[in-house]
């Protein structure tokens, strides 16, 4: 029973990349997708997402409330959540505030870590670049940073993947 942590730039391999582990886990997998179609391109990304996955595979969609769509699951599958980075901005488009999402992203570690099957969590690195000029996006930067923090604190793996590569994280240290 593990808790894997993807992180990376747009379109770095993420999520095939977690496709590919889900599917060599042995295991039934669920997909549970975070991500809403409120416009046409993000329909289309979402389109291109579900085409990669392989057919039987569960789905279940949880823009906002994730914590409760996971702990609703079945035991013994491979749970593939993708991603944080569009639950944190749907958690703040829904009016949480930063405590709040960082106590949901804590009780999403807590299921993880204690979950008896695979889960694999996948996420958006946004905060390598420039500083934001708006505050709602070094908001968005710094929230989301910290709620990957509390992820990767509690993952037996943490890689960031670049290119389709992965770089394997060292634990943090106390």
């Amino acid at each position: 029973m593990t808790l894997t942590f993807l992180t990376g730039g747009a379109r770095s391999g993420k999520s095939a990349l977690a496709v590919r582990r889900a599917q060599r886990s042995g295991r039934p997998v669920v997909f549970v997708a975070t991500g809403q179609a409120g416009d046409e391109e993000m329909a289309d990304r979402i389109s291109r997402h579900q085409a990669e996955r392989p057919e039987g595979w569960r789905t279940v969609e949880a823009p906002v409330d994730l914590v409760d769509a996971c702990a609703a699951l079945k035991p013994g599958a491979c749970v593939v959540v993708d991603c944080l980075s569009l639950w944190v901005s749907n958690l703040m488009e829904h009016g949480d505030d930063e405590p709040t999402t960082l106590d949901r992203a804590r009780a999403l570690a807590g299921w993880a870590t204690a979950y008896r099957g695979d889960v694999v969590v996948v996420t958006n690195e946004v905060g390598l670049g420039i500083v934001p000029m708006h505050p709602v996006s070094r908001r968005y930067r710094d929230r989301l940073g910290r709620v990957n923090a509390v992820l990767a604190r509690d993952a037996g793996l943490a890689q960031l993947v670049v290119a389709g590569r992965t770089l394997t994280l060292d634990p943090q240290e106390d």
